[in-house]
């Protein structure tokens, strides 16, 4: 399976596509979308990620696309300046027929790092010894992007919705695992 991995941002867009055959991953490409030193203007940023992660999904061809969600920025203008990025990167995956898989940042760092509140330095770290990378990406985006290609891989796709608006009781998730591997349970 190819997966195809995107960090969104307005500024810098990552991106990192992997191979996975069993659990084994190979990295594909990975590099950055760096607008600023192409075009000040918002739009033109906008035009710069759609024409890129275009370029990336026709020479790369994955199998499936995965996104990390927003979560948080400084003020209001970045956080819609960050939406409309992750938007556009949400619509060229969408063209290439792919509606890609969301995953909280904490998803993509317990993934890769088994911890939720990892640095980006733990991140990128464990992402090249993932993947065999000797170079050291100039953008954390970069590595970042193919921490959710890998979140991906490890976890096979979204997880399930949490029922009745809270957490799964332990009684409904024995519940679960029983109905779900019946050759598994030992009747008394």
């Amino acid at each position: 399976m190819r997966i195809l991995g995107i960090d969104p941002g307005s500024v810098i867009c990552g991106y990192g596509v992997i191979d996975v055959n069993g659990s084994d991953m190979t990295l594909v490409e990975y590099g950055v979308v760096a607008m600023k030193r192409r075009t000040t203007s918002f739009p033109g940023r906008l035009r710069e990620i759609h024409d890129r992660l275009t370029a990336v999904i026709q020479r790369t061809k994955p199998d499936v696309c995965s996104i990390e969600k927003m979560f948080y920025a400084k003020n209001v203008l970045s956080l819609t300046q960050l939406a409309h990025a992750r938007g556009v990167a949400v619509l060229v995956c969408a063209q290439a027929g792919h509606d890609p898989i969301e995953y909280t940042p904490m998803q993509v760092k317990r993934s890769v790092t088994g911890r939720g509140a990892a640095p980006k330095e733990q991140v990128q770290h464990m992402v090249r010894a993932i993947l065999s990378i000797e170079e050291t990406h100039e953008f954390f985006d970069a590595t970042d992007a193919l921490a959710v290609a890998i979140c991906h891989a490890v976890n096979g796709g979204p997880p399930e919705k949490i029922k009745r608006g809270g957490a799964v009781s332990k009684r409904q998730a024995w519940k679960d695992f029983v109905e779900k591997n019946p050759a598994r349970v030992k009747k008394a």
